[in-house]
């Protein structure tokens, strides 16, 4: 085994090669390159390539919780989830595919992100069934926003596809005047106005 070779290693290493070549980058083979290993000594570390994207993800979460903060006497309940939703995509936007990676992952660090949402709900009057409903809605919206975000930027196609393949006028007409909405080229109020719908759906359901 090579010394020094840990999970926080494993997946700086990781995220490091993410931004150079994106999820599809990150192969077992090319991160044991990364850290400068055979491919061997690696999996005596990490048993599979899901293994580093756990860790690295659990960096992403990390990164976000050190944002939290519990709800002020006199703040909303509605402002409070989205700031809290804003620092999660700030931390997901950090790195190239980082919602991508984030997705599915198992990270130590993100049920203390939880269990605060879950405490602030219930302290605001929500049920716990509809806090519930309310955290895994935002995680929802915000991971799914994200990768269409990161998908937008193009990074993989030699040119956008999203303002690329315009509908045809005269076929879709309603779809071709709507398009500018739909994928605002302004990513943050597009995300905005999307979160405020989802906020407007939780409130209507506190239970």
């Amino acid at each position: 085994m090579s010394a020094g070779l840990n999970r926080e290693v494993i997946a700086q290493a990781g995220l490091r090669l993410l931004d150079e070549a994106g999820i599809d980058g990150v192969t077992m083979r090319t991160l044991a390159a990364t850290l400068g290993v055979r491919a061997p000594t690696l999996y005596w570390h990490v048993k599979s390539k899901r293994e580093p994207l756990d860790a690295m993800a659990d960096v992403i979460a990390a990164d976000a919780i050190d944002g939290l903060r519990s709800r002020r006497p006199e703040e909303s309940i509605e402002n409070w989830l989205a700031d809290m939703t804003r620092t999660f995509r700030a931390a997901m936007l950090r790195y190239r595919d980082g919602a991508r990676v984030f997705v599915g992952s198992l990270t130590p660090a993100a049920p203390a992100a939880t269990e605060l949402a879950l405490k602030e709900l219930c302290a605001a009057g929500y049920s716990l069934e509809a806090g519930a409903q309310a955290v895994v809605t935002l995680l929802h919206y915000t991971t799914g926003s994200a990768i269409e975000e990161q998908a937008h930027a193009g990074l993989d196609y030699p040119e956008n596809p999203y303002t690329s393949d315009v509908p045809d006028p005269q076929r879709f007409p309603v779809s071709a005047k709507a398009l500018s909405r739909m994928f605002n080229s302004n990513a943050d109020a597009g995300f905005e106005a999307g979160l405020s719908i989802v906020l407007d759906g939780i409130r209507a359901n506190r239970g």
